[in-house]
């Protein structure tokens, strides 16, 4: 596609897009949202991309391909359900973690955080592995 508008705004939207993406994967433990839908907001933001520029430029935005996304999701949610096993919890169980911050304070970060970024990354590289093949057979 040749379209000039395009071209323009998907510059200022992908930075954009991409923030709202990981505000929607953020926000999706208390609210609809999480690791599917972020990351198919994710792999909109660079098909508008993909779609302006071609796949070899979306590519080369990308920096990796996105066969890694999926096959790194993939291990990051397998593992996500197999610490539990390894503390005698079942199969997928949510484990938390008390990570200590300067200051007196802490935060506690989850099992369900990683299986949602599993899920994140597998959604988004599928999906953009889809809109690559189709736009390089076009």
């Amino acid at each position: 596609m040749n379209s000039f508008i395009l071209r323009v705004t998907i510059r200022y939207l992908l930075p954009l897009l991409l923030l709202f993406s990981v505000y929607t994967f953020l926000r999706g433990h208390n609210e609809p949202g999480g690791g599917f839908a972020a990351g198919l907001i994710a792999a909109a933001s660079l098909s508008l991309y993909t779609i302006a520029y071609g796949a070899k430029r979306a590519r080369q935005v990308l920096s990796f391909d996105p066969r890694i996304l999926i096959g790194s999701g993939l291990l990051l949610a397998l593992t996500s359900g197999l610490i539990p096993i390894l503390l005698g919890k079942p199969f997928l169980t949510g484990v938390w973690f008390k990570i200590p911050t300067p200051g007196n304070a802490s935060f506690h970060l989850g099992t369900p955080f990683f299986f949602d970024l599993g899920v994140f990354f597998v959604v988004a590289g599928v999906t953009l592995m889809f809109v690559f093949i189709f736009e390089e057979e076009i």
